[in-house]
């Protein structure tokens, strides 16, 4: 690929790459039994959905936005997790969603009546919280002491409560099968009786199946093994979202200046740490860069790559990347693995609407200025 030539700043997707990714997910589902589905939130290139529609059996949602979205272009209705439903969102995420999972048992209490009115046929669910997780940043762990995502066993009734077909929890964030493995014993210890009840389960995401070292015989085994011990669930979902776009595409930069502070080097890019990855910075984490290694005392061409806002810690990564031969400006600077959760996260995460922009004017009126929160912008940003 020639860099040289394309847009920059630029999400640059590989569809060969995302397939072969459908095809080891597809496997999964297929040896299992389970059914397999693309969650928005960590991978939402739209784009890509008809072909992600020949090899997975859905999509999830995380907002009214991403739920339509769905529905447009991956041609079927979402399986919808909201941790607050809006009483003026509620109906029409009815319209475009198959599940639909509640955060809490209050929510559940406000919205029970709309949801089981609707006219067509829905299958709602509620989140639980297995209080166990090996993810190790704090910022992505759901099942912390004080979570506000999921209702922990001892507030669950002996029962499920009627209209409730199903379970989901979430606690995984780039694991392993055996994570899993050791998740589901507490799920099934806290939730055991209440898993005999349910037509249907979500082991939500984070599940790292495409990463190379991810061994999907022992998921599938663990799968299989599951399903026999629970012979009333009809159906066990997946949702992973990296999993989807792991290693599918890059994100290209160009360096605009090149400045040098007390023996530093910094190379100034047409993009921000702050701006264009978000993701990076809260995880945190260090993105590889093509062509550029760690420094060691023998490197001569090394750089701190610097983010194009005013912010004065906006640097690329913690640390610095060292190059073969020195940088000059209009050199492309290639970032490795940018089209799951960065790319997104750039967007519109969650495909949670922006606030609305206005003022108070000296008289004392209110002004909208902007609304830009709307589907058509979320929608737009993704391509």
């Amino acid at each position: 690929m020639h860099y040289e030539n394309l847009p920059s700043p630029c999400f640059v997707l590989y569809e060969e790459a995302l397939e072969a990714n459908l095809q080891l997910l597809n496997l999964v589902q297929k040896e299992a039994g389970v059914s397999i589905i693309c969650a928005l939130k960590g991978f939402a290139f739209w784009h890509s959905f008809p072909l992600i529609r020949q090899y997975l059996s859905g999509a999830t949602a995380s907002s009214l936005n991403e739920a339509q979205l769905i529905v447009e272009e991956m041609q079927c209705e979402a399986h919808t997790y909201i941790p607050a439903y809006l009483e003026e969102e509620f109906e029409t995420l009815l319209y475009y969603s198959s599940h639909l999972t509640f955060n809490s048992l209050s929510q559940w209490a406000r919205f029970r009546e709309k949801a089981l009115a609707c006219p067509k046929k829905i299958s709602f669910g509620l989140r639980v919280n297995p209080e166990y997780s090996e993810v190790t940043t704090d910022l992505y762990n759901p099942a912390l002491p004080g979570s506000r995502l999921g209702i922990l066993a001892e507030n669950m009734p002996p029962h499920l409560p009627e209209g409730i077909e199903g379970l989901h929890f979430h606690t995984l964030c780039e694991n392993d099968s055996y994570a899993l493995e050791n998740c589901l014993k507490s799920f099934e210890e806290k939730f055991g009786h209440l898993i005999k009840e349910c037509k249907w389960v979500n082991f939500g995401g984070g599940h790292h199946i495409t990463r190379k070292d991810y061994d999907v015989a022992h998921l599938i085994n663990l799968l299989k093994d599951f399903k026999q011990r629970y012979p009333n669930i009809k159906e066990v979902i997946l949702e992973p979202g990296e999993a989807v776009g792991w290693q599918t595409g890059v994100l290209v930069s160009t360096v605009e200046d090149i400045v040098e502070n007390k023996g530093i080097k910094t190379a100034m890019l047409n993009i921000s740490f702050a701006c264009h990855l978000p993701d990076c910075l809260e995880m945190p984490y260090k993105p590889v860069v093509i062509n550029a290694t760690e420094p060691n005392l023998s490197n001569k061409c090394v750089y701190r790559l610097g983010g194009s806002s005013c912010l004065a810690g906006d640097y690329i990564g913690m640390g610095d990347f060292a190059f073969a031969e020195p940088l000059e400006i209009g050199d492309r600077i290639i970032f490795d693995d940018m089209i799951h959760y960065t790319m997104v996260k750039t967007t519109f995460f969650n495909g949670v609407k922006h606030p609305a922009i206005g003022m108070v004017t000296k008289e004392g009126d209110f002004v909208l200025l902007a609304e830009p929160g709307k589907y058509a912008d979320y929608k737009a940003k993704l391509g």
